[in-house]
């Protein structure tokens, strides 16, 4: 009884300060634009911003790393083509106020709404940190490049810099909220590489007073050893490009810089960095998704690698090695992760949405492992952040996917792509 008037007194006072609160600028997105001497910039050498949902109710922060795809040739910075870079001409100030971009107004995934229609998580009264993505280098580059193979009279300049933009942004964190409780660092897609190559980064700048977690959600950095070949590694061409394209192994790069923070990470193989973050911070809690019939990552990963795949006339076949190379690399990379005693995985086979590419945005519906009792990822997040047993998802059964329930946000999604793409 005195709980419940206690909640009713709570809830009839929230709507008293709530009005205030938002004029004082909590509860709505702020804009933040990073000045050009910190060498933050997008890929067009546009500013980089980013956004900040503040609340005044606890001192925990949530930080979200934008997904989208990658370039390291002019039309795909350019933003031309399935798998190229997001915003190609950059952050507009009110990226955060439109249904248009990626964000959607922040409902691109629960863990940037306040007031999710579609998802409850707990992150959802912290304070929230927006990072979008423009630089085509999965928030890790350290390089500006000239790309004119597709049209060489007017040359694209890319400003990779995704390594400047994050530790702008953490800086300001610092400087302007302080050191947080919690922290929870996570994205998808892109955004789950991104926030995994800057965990340590934005971890030791805002030196958070309690829990740090990761939630990188189909985003895999997969084990590629340098000795390996590319039916062994099959990520290995991929990781090859990107570390010359954007800076990764210069003095400054990320690689170069990580391998220096995390002595357990081997610089050779960027998929050791799970293994470097988690014997560096053993007090934290790494969750790492990802389905196994993704295809937008794996068609990003190797189709300008793979020549037999890229040839391959036939839309089912192509997809059928694309799943093939996608499971070599799972089968490798899994092993790594359970070896830790804080890392945690989920991975699901299917969902019919995105091509079953990311389980956080929109919602959670057909996230879920039947056999093991899971309904959706919510456990799986829950178990993240509270520190409770370790969970290592992975289904096998390959047919329950196939029939299960979307929400009805999903269903529609899906019915509008079939209906104007």
């Amino acid at each position: 009884m005195m709980k419940n008037l206690l909640l009713r007194c709570a809830s009839a006072l929230a709507l008293v300060l709530l009005p205030t609160l938002g004029h004082a600028g909590f509860f709505k997105w702020e804009m933040v634009e990073l000045p050009a001497e910190s060498g933050a910039s997008c890929g067009n050498g546009t500013p980089y911003r980013f956004f900040v949902n503040r609340t005044p109710l606890n001192r925990h922060v949530a930080v979200t790393f934008e997904g989208g795809g990658a370039c390291w040739d002019q039309n795909a910075c350019e933003g031309k083509g399935p798998y190229s870079a997001s915003n190609p001409d950059g952050i507009p100030p009110d990226y955060m106020k439109s249904l248009s971009t990626m964000a959607a107004g922040g409902l691109v995934t629960p863990f940037t709404s306040r007031l999710d229609p579609f998802q409850k998580v707990r992150t959802q009264d912290w304070t929230m940190v927006y990072l979008p993505y423009c630089t085509g280098d999965i928030h890790a580059g350290s390089a500006v490049v000239v790309y004119d193979d597709a049209t060489p009279s007017q040359p694209r300049i890319q400003h990779h810099q995704g390594q400047a933009n994050i530790k702008g942004a953490s800086q300001w964190l610092r400087n302007h909220l302080g050191r947080p409780d919690d922290l929870l660092m996570g994205g998808f897609s892109a955004g789950g590489v991104g926030s995994t190559v800057n965990y340590a980064t934005m971890r030791d700048t805002l030196a958070p007073r309690g829990r740090s977690s990761l939630l990188a959600d189909s985003g895999p950095l997969f084990s590629a050893p340098a000795g390996s070949n590319r039916q062994e590694s099959p990520s290995l061409p991929l990781h090859q490009r990107i570390r010359a394209a954007w800076g990764l192994d210069t003095a400054q790069g990320m690689i170069t810089r990580l391998a220096q923070r995390l002595p357990a990470m081997d610089s050779s193989n960027i998929g050791t960095l799970a293994t470097g973050l988690a014997r560096q911070f053993p007090q934290d809690r790494f969750g790492y998704m990802a389905f196994q019939t993704d295809g937008v990552f794996s068609g990003f990963s190797y189709l300008d690698f793979h020549p037999e795949v890229a040839a391959q006339t036939d839309p089912e076949l192509q997809k059928q090695m694309l799943n093939a190379l996608w499971r070599t690399d799972l089968a490798r990379w899994l092993p790594i992760l359970a070896a830790e005693h804080n890392v945690d995985y989920h991975v699901p086979f299917f969902r019919d949405f995105n091509e079953a590419h990311c389980l956080t945005i929109v919602d959670f519906s057909g996230t879920g492992i039947e056999e093991a009792g899971l309904s959706d990822l919510s456990p799986f997040v829950n178990a993240v952040l509270d520190r409770t047993a370790q969970m290592r998802n992975f289904e096998t059964d390959n047919t329950s996917d196939l029939s299960q329930a979307l929400s009805p946000i999903l269903k529609l999604l899906n019915w509008l792509t079939q209906l104007f793409v």
